[in-house]
C-alpha cells in the first residue's frame, strides 16, 4: 500500500525557517503530483502547494515567496521549504499525493508546525 512518511516540523520563532519532508514509498513517486497542505486548529485542510511530476508548482497566495517545494524523484521525497514563517503558519502539514489516473489521495500522518515566539 501507499505510504507517505512526513518529518521536519516543531516550534519555531516567527521569521525562521523549517523544511519538511515527505518520504513516499508503495508507489511509482515520480509518476504523481506531491503537494502540502496545511490545517490549523478549528480550520478546514487547505492547499499549500503542490508540484506536478514534471516540476510545475502551484502555491497558496499567503506563503507565495516564503515557501518553496521541491521533489527529489530518486528519493521518493517531496520538500517544503519555510522561510519567514509566520504565526498563522501554525498547522498540522500534510504531505499529499494525487493519482491523476484514478483521482485518489493518499496523505501522510501530518507533522505540527508551530510558529511561536
Amino acid at each position: 500500500q501507499v505510504q507517505l512518511v512526513e518529518s521536519g516540523g516543531g516550534l519555531v520563532q516567527p521569521g525562521g525557517s523549517l523544511r519538511l519532508s515527505c518520504a513516499a514509498s508503495g508507489i511509482i513517486f515520480s509518476a504523481n503530483v506531491m503537494g502540502w497542505y496545511r490545517q490549523a486548529p478549528g480550520k478546514e485542510r487547505d492547499l499549500v502547494a503542490t508540484i506536478t511530476s514534471g516540476g510545475r508548482t502551484n502555491y497558496t497566495d499567503s506563503v507565495k515567496g516564503r515557501f518553496t517545494i521541491s521533489r527529489d524523484n530518486t528519493k521518493s521525497t517531496v520538500y517544503l521549504q519555510m522561510n519567514s514563517l509566520k504565526a498563522e503558519d501554525t498547522a498540522v502539514y500534510y504531505c499529499n499525493l494525487y493519482v491523476r489516473v484514478r483521482a485518489v489521495n493518499y496523505w501522510g500522518q501530518g507533522t505540527q508546525v508551530t510558529v511561536s515566539s
